[in-house]
């Protein structure tokens, strides 16, 4: 059984409407996958929907529905944000199916059994909002909360604890011995002057049901449910656990279920996360993997916010991002191009309308598009669409971009890889200026010359297509089409220079970003 490679998102919240911060993750999870995919190997891409929680149950209420009605409508909608994404992705996870139950309640008998958790009455301030418990070193100098916990309440009740911190100083080990475990470095530095300067406190892993009945039960007291927290986590496992990965079902002793394709996908090679969850996902996530007796993820890969304009996006500013609105108004590929190019993965980002089109216009219009069409056109128009024999003026040039973009994407480096690519876009349209063909095409003695220029030109688009194809996968289909070749350009070892063979006859040249000289980007 070959393990896969098995790529992550975080589950989305269901309470809400998809934002730019949502697409982003997702599309840079894409690419990695996509990426993958062309270097050979065998990708497993999970997204999905946390459901639970006393915040869904709640808009529920408001709204009149059950909980579960509540979700299984924005279930449809979360679905066809990811569909609108062009996401590649194996399954599409949510924490309300039976399957994620019966792998919670598998992780909850486990962990009760051997003596991890315990039941105490705590009494303190909670806020709903937050769903969490709040302690003094949460209050602010003049005793109050911060408005971000919005209603903070004075409560009194038992709940189950998961004994965190037996594990502090194994966490603080692994860590340090292994320094790729949290990327970029210094988040992972962030965790560990966390944990290096705080004693962890134990994690509250339930809620009364007589509070919140809208959660998983405990196997052992129906009398709870599972923190939202805690079950949301275990996501990532229930999906191998599904497929019947041994990894999973062994230590949780779950059978693998009839029909199951035996996957092995766990561990995780790279769990796509933001800022905000951090420490959930490299603090309690892998305290609760180590107490079940399941590897540790790979790599935890942090990225950054998106800010508008300069600042934090908030609807009652009007400064939102719509990312539907903008794929509408100008294609998924382009935004997808402009939230790679723009941000590299790790710090935070700023989106300005002005900067979209700005990249659209040069990058897209101008530079790949106009490269494609013109040099598509100059082979219709001189040699009835006829690729003429072949010519290595640029396989350098070529090779040399297929080389730095290959590296980085296997470092998740997506922006640098497509500065590679725009690199060789460049040179090409650099090319056309220093090769005149539209002047070569007048004198018959230039002719063998204008085969050489024309060769080396749409051996350049054929390439891109390739490399483009995680980024870009609509148009880089489309450049096959229009090179005559017609399949999905998803091997990355086809990138080597002279695969358009001599007197292949091409597709028509069409557009691929028409100009928008006088539009910007939409916004909610």
């Amino acid at each position: 059984m070959n393990k896969q490679f098995y790529l992550t998102t975080a589950i989305d919240y269901v309470n809400g409407q998809p934002h730019l911060g949502h697409a982003y993750e997702k599309i840079i999870t894409d690419v990695m996958a996509r990426a993958n995919r062309s270097l050979g190997r065998t990708v497993f891409f999970l997204t999905g929907n946390d459901e639970h929680g006393q915040k869904v149950q709640q808009a529920a209420m408001a709204e009149g529905k059950t909980p579960q009605h509540y979700c299984d409508k924005l279930a449809v909608i979360w679905k066809a944000f990811a569909e609108k994404l062009n996401l590649s992705n194996n399954d599409y996870v949510r924490t309300t199916e039976p399957r994620h139950k019966q792998v919670v309640q598998a992780i909850l008998a486990k962990l009760h059994r051997e003596d991890h958790f315990y039941k105490a009455s705590y009494h303190g301030f909670y806020s709903t909002k937050e769903e969490t418990f709040l302690t003094e070193k949460d209050r602010r100098p003049d005793g109050t909360f911060d408005p971000m916990f919005g209603e903070v309440i004075e409560l009194t009740e038992d709940n189950y604890y998961f004994k965190l911190q037996r594990h502090q100083a194994w966490l603080i080990e692994y860590i340090e011995r292994n320094p790729d475990f949290i990327f970029p470095d210094y988040r992972r530095n962030e965790v560990l002057g966390f944990l290096k300067n705080n004693v962890l406190e134990d994690l509250c892993i339930t809620r009364p049901a007589s509070r919140l009945n809208w959660g998983i039960p405990l196997p052992f007291d129906p009398e709870f449910v599972t923190y939202v927290w805690f079950d949301a986590l275990s996501n990532y496992i229930t999906i191998p656990a599904a497929c019947g990965d041994p990894a999973i079902c062994g230590p949780l002793e779950i059978p693998i279920p009839d029909g199951a394709p035996r996957l092995s996908l766990w561990p995780a090679d790279a769990q796509v996360i933001g800022k905000d969850i951090l420490k959930f996902h490299a603090v309690f996530w892998p305290i609760m993997l180590k107490a079940m007796g399941i590897e540790l993820p790979r790599q935890i890969v942090v990225h950054g916010w998106w800010q508008k304009d300069g600042q934090k996006m908030s609807k009652s500013v009007g400064n939102v991002v719509d990312p539907i609105q903008v794929i509408q108004e100008w294609g998924v590929d382009a935004f997808r191009y402009y939230v790679v190019r723009e941000l590299a993965v790790g710090p935070d980002g700023n989106w300005t309308d002005a900067g979209f089109r700005s990249r659209y216009q040069a990058e897209l219009a101008n530079g790949l598009g106009n490269l494609v069409n013109r040099s598509l056109s100059m082979l219709t128009r001189y040699r009835q669409g006829l690729v003429p024999a072949r010519s290595d003026e640029l396989a350098a040039d070529a090779a040399r971009a297929v080389q730095d973009t290959r590296q980085h994407l296997e470092q998740f480096g997506l922006q640098a890889a497509l500065l590679s690519i725009g690199g060789l876009i460049t040179r090409a349209n650099q090319y056309v200026d220093q090769t005149a063909p539209f002047k070569l095409a007048k004198d018959p003695a230039q002719s063998e010359r204008l085969d050489q220029v024309l060769y080396n030109l749409v051996e350049v688009c054929r390439i891109l297509a390739i490399l483009l194809n995680p980024f870009l996968p609509d148009t880089s289909i489309k450049m096959y089409q229009q090179l005559g070749l017609g399949e999905v350009p998803a091997d990355f070892q086809r990138a080597a220079w002279g695969g358009m063979t001599a007197a292949h006859r091409i597709g028509t040249p069409t557009p691929l970003f028409p100009r928008k000289d006088l539009e910007s980007p939409k916004r909610a």
